[in-house]
């Protein structure tokens, strides 16, 4: 399900999507017809732009947080012209915090990285671009205190989506060491018990919400 009311990018994205291997089951221009279609497609995942007639402000986001609150599991990809705070909030404070996804549309243009980030966020994970992480980080007073500068960095990159395996690339240590920080950022947090998959969403929330 695609919301984006610029027709060249919605239409760019349509094509993209389906040569891909996805199929677009409903593409709209604004946020009531984003919520009806939602309701008549049921779709796997919706992606949609933040601002959206008629005000241009923040209707395709609202759509979105309304529509994770029908469906807490509702996966969304978000797309966004500029870095807004409080949109990535209360994106990431919708449903039931898994399945959410905050990128840049400069990124669209990267393919594989816009198809991962997809799939990911389909497969109820969290994609937040780097571009955001970064801005969240210069914008804000770091409250995890417990957290080491390495686990720091393993955290925004986990925030970034990015897989134990990309991580150690990334940081050029073993995977097993990447193993050993998220193990000890998962316990420093005081996550509740749950499967690693879903601490780690945990995590990523609790880092960007600080």
């Amino acid at each position: 399900m695609l919301a984006e009311d610029g027709v060249l990018l919605r239409e760019g994205l349509i094509g993209l999507l389906d040569r891909c291997g996805h199929e677009v089951v409903a593409a709209v221009g604004d946020a009531d017809a984003l919520v009806a279609a939602v309701e008549e497609h049921a779709p796997d995942i919706v992606v949609t732009d933040v601002r959206m007639p008629p005000g241009f402000q923040d209707e395709g986001l609202r759509a979105a947080v309304r529509l994770r609150g029908r469906r807490p599991t509702l996966p969304v990809l978000v797309l966004s012209q500029y870095v807004q705070r409080a949109y990535a909030a209360e994106l990431l404070d919708s449903g039931d915090g898994t399945g959410v996804g905050y990128l840049l549309k400069d990124r669209v243009g990267h393919i594989e990285h816009f198809m991962d980030a997809l799939s990911e966020v389909a497969a109820g994970g969290t994609v937040v671009d780097p571009e955001v992480v970064r801005h969240l980080l210069r914008r804000r007073r770091d409250p995890l205190e417990r957290l080491t500068p390495r686990e720091r960095e393993v955290l925004a990159l986990i925030a970034e989506g990015r897989s134990n395996s990309a991580i150690a690339r990334a940081l050029v240590v073993s995977e097993a060491a990447v193993g050993k920080h998220i193990g000890s950022i998962l316990t420093k947090l005081d996550l509740p018990p749950a499967t690693e998959t879903h601490r780690r969403v945990l995590a990523v929330l609790a880092f960007l919400r600080a």
